[in-house]
């Protein structure tokens, strides 16, 4: 039975960890990063149980089973490292490793600090977040693509990881970004993984589900304003994605920005809707830097919450 108060005081410690240290350079680049390793054992069961020579239906049970061994796999792992001695630290450091809310805000910040110096450079930084080409964006879209990656992964970086935690623990933790990893690696609707990554894609798309809601309801809060929920309700159901729509019309709307919209993704013209259509499109770096400023907002309200809770409850 998860005690709630000492698993809300674990992710206090964590999200506080992950905001001081992010991923420091000097460790990851002498040991493998969890999240590597977990696109490693993706990658082998893709190796393995991925055959494009099989049909639809088989393809489909083969990624079924190979997400079931991710899950299974991820659960054993977190029970595991929970029955070790000083299980309260390794609960605390892990999450803070798995949490990647730093690193999103260094990585969406380096954006705006590249288009300061031209927008080849501001193309470049992008292109490390997100998965469409950047070289077709001009100034306004590399912006707009840095603010909507900044509300995605905040919402499947920070809160889903937390929420995860909180409902399941170290398993549930581990488990969701297994299952995140793998729609990012296996999740795509091309000829290769339409059938065999069509589990892991659905499979995120539930686990994010809650956790894309609260962050529209969170980047409410921060706004002291109900306009980025409103913008969300009435946006989100034309987004390609069932969850993304909801943090990237709340952060639209709170930063007068029309977001999304149509774009060209692996060289092909994807006529989406816009999220908060009557926002600007000329988005510049400053709209980058506010959009960090609601991030980090944000992030502070969910720490609130989780000491709040490890006092109380």
């Amino acid at each position: 039975m998860i005690d709630p108060g000492h698993i809300l005081l674990l992710l206090a410690i964590a999200l506080a960890l992950d905001a001081a240290l992010g991923e420091p350079e000097w460790l990851w680049s002498r040991i493998m990063h969890p999240i590597v390793a977990a696109g490693r054992v993706i990658g082998w069961l893709d190796w393995r149980l991925n055959r494009p020579s099989d049909a639809p239906r088989q393809q489909k049970i083969a990624g079924i089973m190979a997400t079931a061994l991710i899950v299974a796999g991820s659960v054993m792992l977190g029970l595991a490292l929970e029955a070790l001695p000083l299980a309260d630290i390794i609960a605390a450091v892990s999450a803070a490793i798995l949490i990647s809310h730093r690193s999103l805000m260094n990585h969406v910040g380096d954006v705006a600090r590249g288009l300061d110096r031209g927008l080849d450079e501001g193309r470049a930084a992008v292109g490390r977040i997100v998965g469409r080409n950047p070289q077709s964006l001009d100034e306004a879209g590399v912006a707009r693509a840095a603010v909507e990656s900044g509300a995605e992964n905040f919402s499947d970086g920070v809160i889903a990881p937390a929420f995860w935690f909180i409902v399941g623990g170290l398993p549930g933790l581990i488990a969701y970004k297994a299952v995140n990893t793998a729609d990012s690696m296996i999740g795509h609707r091309n000829t290769r993984y339409r059938d065999f990554g069509w589990a892991a894609a659905r499979l995120d798309d539930a686990m994010n589900y809650i956790p894309a809601r609260l962050t529209a309801a969170l980047f409410a809060l921060a706004d002291l304003k109900l306009r980025g929920l409103k913008a969300a309700i009435r946006d989100a159901r034309g987004h390609r994605s069932p969850n993304a729509g909801w943090p990237e019309a709340a952060a639209a709307k709170i930063l007068g920005l029309a977001l999304a919209g149509p774009r060209t993704y692996a060289g092909q013209f994807i006529d989406d809707p816009w999220m908060n259509p009557e926002g600007r499109q000329a988005a510049t770096p400053r709209d980058i830097r506010e959009s960090l400023d609601l991030y980090w907002r944000a992030w502070a309200i969910l720490l609130a919450f989780a000491i709040l809770g490890a006092l109380v409850l």
